[in-house]
């Protein structure tokens, strides 16, 4: 049955679904409560090296998939890939989702097009150059906005929309750099833990609403944004990483470390000392 997303008013009214005639057909005749079939999945930040692995393995079990980024030709190959893996529905838009102006009609477009939505994973992010960040604001703030203000006022949207239809699982790429700031990467680092901190709040507002909300928080892993990094020869295998997170938004499970030691390696980081961890080189 095919869908018509209302975009808000002038107050902002959050996303809502009109109830569909009986004669309507499409993606989105599955219930958004029925567990079988496809399942209809939102994916910003769609040609990320997480988010491109994540995607073939949805398309390869024939999920209904809409992909959002903002290369045009990057997106082009994600969508054709998925296509000719299986995917029951492909849909795509090219947007710079930096434009938080621009996301009530972005994430309508989607909506409508998979007929609901039962899955949006936000893969959206930048590293950004620290040293640059250092002594140049606009450098930070661009880190800042990309990985932080851009996801909540995505995350504001589709919270809302799920928490109407009490169903949805919203999974959002998070990193281990967000537990506690070093000087390598503290700006970007800051981004994540603004992000996490966001999350929580938002799974501990919603969650009783029956929608779930996942933290995902990566270590370093073997991706072009990561590509020439010191030490990315032993960072995590992209495939390995997809298959765990696949694994866990299927399960709705809420705060999830990829590969799993990472979540021992963050508990011994968090409780060294402050004055021992400021003379450290991290």
């Amino acid at each position: 049955m095919s869908t018509e997303v209302k975009l808000p008013l002038e107050e902002e009214q959050p996303l809502a679904l009109r109830t569909p005639r009986a004669d309507e057909a499409g993606v989105g005749e599955v219930a958004a409560e029925q567990t079988h079939g496809p399942r209809r999945i939102l994916v910003l930040g769609a040609t990320s090296g997480i988010a491109e692995a994540c995607i073939r393995l949805w398309a390869n079990r024939g999920d209904a998939l809409y992909l959002v980024a903002r290369n045009e030709d990057k997106l082009a190959v994600v969508a054709a890939d998925a296509r000719t893996r299986g995917a029951s529905h492909i849909g795509s838009a090219v947007a710079n989702l930096d434009d938080t102006n621009a996301h009530p009609e972005v994430l309508a477009h989607a909506i409508n097009s998979l007929g609901g939505l039962d899955v949006a994973f936000l893969a959206l992010g930048v590293l950004g150059e620290q040293p640059e960040a250092e002594k140049n604001f606009a450098a930070a703030d661009q880190i800042l906005h990309t990985n932080f203000v851009a996801p909540v006022s995505l995350l504001t949207w589709l919270a809302n929309y799920a928490a109407q239809r009490h169903a949805g699982t919203l999974a959002v790429l998070s990193s281990v750099a967000g537990e506690r700031g070093r000087k390598s990467n503290y700006v970007y680092g800051s981004s994540k833990a603004g992000l996490t901190a966001f999350v929580d709040g938002l799974r501990n507002r919603i969650d009783r609403d029956g929608v779930r909300v996942m933290t995902i928080k990566p270590g370093p892993v073997k991706t072009a944004m990561t590509e020439g990094m010191k030490g990315s020869g032993k960072f995590a295998d992209v495939e390995a990483v997809a298959a765990s997170l696949v694994k866990a938004i299927d399960r709705g499970d809420d705060v999830v470390y990829v590969p799993g030691i990472w979540r021992v390696i963050m508990a011994v980081i968090r409780a060294i000392p402050e004055r021992v961890f400021k003379k450290m080189n991290l």
